[in-house]
């Protein structure tokens, strides 16, 4: 099989496409042939090297995959030909930039037929992330007042839609060229960040979902109502700030996603009701995935970015 490794680290030229053995499933593992590949800024950051997680290289980057299932020898969770998707053994390395991987049946569920395979593998990182952030953090409820930061990412723009699916009245910040864009997601409130200070524009918050970290999350603290809640994705591991929060009377919690089937399958219930849809800005061809990366660290995405095989 092809896989995209690296053997240094640095900017998206050290990212190769070489010729590997295809893995071969343990028990209650499923072999699958990638179809399309999800692509995620943590990705970038690991190439550079900002942060250890997988080690020195050399290691083969990505989670987020969709395919169809080539092999099930010792699991009766799937069966060959079953398409399916998912974000297997995260935050360890599960070398999703390949043609085949290697996956515990237990982080996959099967793709719904109205999601196609490039949307399918946008999914699992940022749906769990928000998922996991509202729903099972957050404990969203129908009528809670919802302010999500950076609305029209790859997080922001699938938890739009989730907090209000669960009836909870949703405001966002985006910038203004997104406008459009989360207010076709259902958000109530868009505050274009650029030109409009939310800490002096919201109030009565119940429960915020960071997805930008910087001062957003320490200025969050004065739109909360009393005992308001806070989850981020991005500033989990800030102590003095959760100090903060907790001597206010909030409630200051970190997100750090998980492979969860239950969450999948709820986003996939979200997705057949028509209730959450993905949306992917690019797709790029396998052999492009150094310009993907280039596209990925330019930042001000619009949902999400993915390979095709």
């Amino acid at each position: 099989m092809r896989v995209i490794t690296q053997h240094t680290l640095g900017g998206p030229e050290v990212l190769t496409i070489e010729d590997a053995p295809a893995p071969r499933p343990f028990p209650a593992e499923v072999l699958v042939r990638v179809k399309a590949i999800g692509l995620n800024p943590l990705e970038a950051r690991l190439r550079q090297g900002e942060f250890p997680l997988l080690g020195e290289p050399p290691f083969i980057l990505g989670w987020d995959i969709s395919g169809v299932v080539e092999d099930a020898p010792r699991t009766w969770r799937f069966r060959p030909g079953d398409e399916v998707f998912g974000m297997p053994l995260f935050p360890q390395a599960a070398k999703g930039y390949a043609e085949f991987v290697a996956s515990p049946a237990l982080h996959l569920v099967r793709k719904p037929a109205s999601l196609t395979h490039i949307e399918a593998s946008a999914l699992p990182i940022v749906g769990l992330t928000a998922w996991q952030g509202l729903v099972d953090l957050g404990g969203v409820t129908e009528g809670e007042r919802v302010l999500v930061h950076g609305g029209g990412g790859g997080v922001g723009h699938v938890a739009i839609q989730i907090a209000k699916a669960f009836g909870a009245y949703v405001i966002t910040t985006a910038g203004g060229s997104k406008r459009e864009f989360v207010e076709g997601l259902g958000a109530d409130e868009v505050i274009d960040y650029t030109s409009v200070d939310f800490a002096e524009t919201v109030g009565g918050i119940d429960l915020v979902l960071d997805t930008i970290g910087g001062d957003a999350v320490e200025r969050s603290l004065g739109v909360l109502r009393p005992g308001g809640h806070l989850v981020t994705a991005v500033a989990e591991e800030d102590l003095a700030l959760a100090a903060k929060y907790e001597s206010a009377g909030m409630r200051f919690s970190g997100i750090a996603v998980d492979p969860d089937p239950v969450a999948l399958r709820g986003l996939v219930d979200l997705v057949e009701r028509g209730e959450l849809r993905v949306h992917v800005q690019e797709t790029f061809p396998f052999e492009r995935v150094a310009d993907a990366h280039r596209a990925l660290e330019e930042g001000h995405l619009q949902g999400k970015l993915v390979l095709t095989l």
